[in-house]
């Protein structure tokens, strides 16, 4: 090394030697450093793979095992490749981190050591994650299937989009939302695939987007998963779409027939999507099996619920239940859940007696307690009977009134209710007019049954002449809607009453329908129509005179109350099947109804003689008004 002057002070030629030399030398030392950078990308290149050559020796092995298990498995063979070259790349995620001094920030209290703390560890190098090499099982069945139990059935609750299709979910980091396939989770159709998968129709209807989805998917035969607002096709923020998966499953909807229907007529892909529909009733018949079903569901639920056993009486308690529940006895209800509802309350009951074991009486206390909390509006209603605010008479007899019986429906519980039917006949143009339907508080069935009545006077008592009456029936103190046919015999009682002059019994109550030919025909809630009336009897005194006509095919479905069974029983309280309106009109005025003669005639003292012995007074009266209305007429014309 020399400095400036002494290299000035050498000579010219020496200089000129030494200027070549370094112009030499900086040439080649130029032509080194181009080629450091190849050697450094050379040399990172050799270690790297002298790194990956080393870290294979610890991977290969393990994933090597893995990928024989699964060789029969193209995808996870390509999976198993993907997780080596990836954590082969990201070996120094695996090394040994050194940890970071603490951070003092100069001056200040402990909110700044916190806060320069806290800055310390957002600028650092954030620790590796492994969530990617995690295997994210949405569903595994893999056990049912090992053990044999068969194929997944899955009855789910609450059937959203998200709980059906599936969903990916989102994680909150400094206010900022990611996600990963970790947070992809399967719904019901994922844990059904292969089986099945049980839905309430209802509850489907109910969720936004859920029936849409449910229609698509089995359409297609995948199961994709989205968003709500990727199905509506609004912007949303961006995120993964994770591949359809292939389904095979069957789908159970349960639900009412009305929702049957009303998909089938309104959705065209309903009935191509859910080909086999299962009609099941709610009534079985009711034989020695069903009751014998019916012990061994309440065995059953003693037992797993830790309930008192419950003897035969209390099992046969159980059963007529379930037959008064079905309205018929020689029936049964399959609505299960009243019946076990029953047994619990009984041994509920049972506890308050200090029984060990559930008897018929508490099984009936059970009943009645049930009942006893719903009858508020049937109390409140006898009640205005018994005071007379509500006139229901029970006793004497009267022209053209009738009692008439109805069911009043409040949830799960129905009572029978009394009501006075009142008709007053006169001249007029054959009509019988429906009060209640002229100011609109008929409903069309009720109409129906009072058109026949025209229908079976015309027939019976006008094949000669016309029928020249008008009649006008009316439900009295009746303030709210009436419909239903089952008052039709009821008011035909009294319209013949009322045309025939013979008073109707007051003691007795009628329900029943009718048809032109003169037909008692079967109606509803039998039992609680002849219970209402005998409520109120009972509440003034049974004297033996009162009953209820009810039709004779609706005597298979009689299961009354204890205290009503009892009463008939005695003669106390009477019970009378009827097939046709002849055989309730002698039974309710005592006279006979009359059937015609060879000539055409009804015998003399017969309801029917007296009948058509009105009629043709109001024909003879209508034509001798037609006559002179005629006759009028002309004079005014001559004049």
């Amino acid at each position: 090394m020399l400095k400036p002057e002494d290299f000035g002070k050498l000579p010219e030629g020496e200089r000129e030697t030494r200027v070549k030399a370094m112009e030499e030398l900086q040439g080649r030392l130029e032509e080194v450093l181009a080629q450091l950078p190849k050697w450094e990308k050379e040399q990172r290149e050799k270690l790297r793979e002298l790194d990956r050559e080393v870290i294979s020796f610890a991977v290969d092995h393990q994933i090597d095992e893995r990928k024989a298990r699964w060789e029969s498995s193209a995808t996870v063979i390509e999976y198993l490749i993907a997780v080596r070259d990836d954590v082969i790349d990201s070996a120094d995620d695996f090394r040994p981190r050194e940890t970071a001094p603490p951070v003092t920030a100069a001056g200040g209290g402990q909110e700044a050591q916190v806060v320069a703390q806290m800055a310390a560890q957002m600028a650092a190098k954030p620790a590796p994650s492994f969530r990617r090499y995690q295997v994210n099982v949405a569903i595994d069945n893999f056990e049912a299937v090992r053990d044999g139990t068969g194929a997944p059935v899955i009855y789910e609750d609450h059937p959203t989009q998200p709980n059906l299709i599936g969903r990916v979910e989102y994680l909150s980091q400094f206010g900022a939302m990611f996600t990963d396939f970790n947070l992809i989770k399967g719904g019901a159709l994922h844990r059904a695939n292969g089986g099945y998968l049980i839905l309430d129709a209802r509850r489907v209807l109910m969720q936004p987007m859920c029936w849409e989805a449910l229609t698509r998917t089995l359409r297609a035969e995948c199961i994709r998963i989205e968003s709500t607002r990727d199905a509506q096709g609004l912007p949303g923020m961006t995120t993964l779409e994770p591949e359809p998966i292939p389904m095979d499953l069957k789908v159970v909807l349960l639900g009412e027939p009305q929702i049957y229907y009303l998909l089938g007529k309104h959705d065209p892909d309903f009935r191509e999507l859910f080909k086999v529909a299962a009609d099941f009733d709610s009534r079985m018949d009711r034989d020695d099996a069903s009751a014998l079903e019916y012990a061994r569901l309440i065995a059953t639920l003693s037992r797993q619920e830790g309930l008192k056993p419950i003897d035969r009486s209390g099992v046969a308690r159980v059963i007529e239940h379930g037959a008064r529940l079905a309205a018929d006895a020689e029936k049964l209800t399959t609505h299960m859940g009243t019946i076990v509802d029953i047994v619990r309350e009984a041994d509920y009951w049972a506890g308050e007696a200090g029984a060990e074991i559930t008897a018929a009486a508490h099984v009936q206390q059970a009943i009645e307690a049930r009942n006893y909390r719903s009858d508020r509006i049937r109390e409140a209603m006898n009640e205005q009977i018994e005071q007379g605010t509500v006139v229901v008479e029970t006793d004497d007899a009267t022209v053209g009134q009738i009692n008439g019986l109805a069911v009043l429906q409040l949830d799960h519980f129905s009572f029978g209710k009394p009501s006075r039917i009142s008709c007053r006949v006169r001249l007029g143009k054959g009509e019988v007019i429906d009060i209640e339907r002229e100011v609109a508080l008929s409903g069309p069935l009720h109409s129906k049954g009072v058109l026949i009545l025209s229908s079976f006077l015309s027939s019976r008592f006008a094949n000669n002449a016309p029928l020249s009456l008008s009649a006008s029936l009316v439900f009295e103190q009746s303030y709210g809607g009436v419909d239903g046919d089952s008052a039709s015999s009821t008011e035909l009682y009294a319209l013949l009453s009322a045309l025939s002059g013979i008073p109707i019994k007051q003691s007795l109550a009628v329900t029943g329908s009718v048809d032109q030919n003169g037909r008692v025909q079967a109606i509803g809630g039998a039992n609680e129509k002849i219970e209402g009336f005998f409520d109120i009897c009972q509440a003034r005194g049974l004297t033996g005179e009162q009953g209820v006509l009810i039709p004779a095919s609706n005597a298979r479905n009689l299961m009354l109350r204890d205290d009503v069974v009892a009463a008939a029983r005695t003669g106390d309280f009477r019970i009378f099947a009827v097939e046709t309106v002849d055989q309730g009109i002698e039974i309710l005025t005592g006279v006979p109804a009359g059937v015609l003669d060879d000539k055409g005639n009804y015998p003399i003292g017969s309801v029917n003689r007296a009948v058509a012995k009105r009629l043709a007074n109001f024909t003879r009266k209508a034509m001798a008004l037609g006559r002179a209305a005629s006759g009028n007429a002309n004079k005014k014309k001559g004049n």
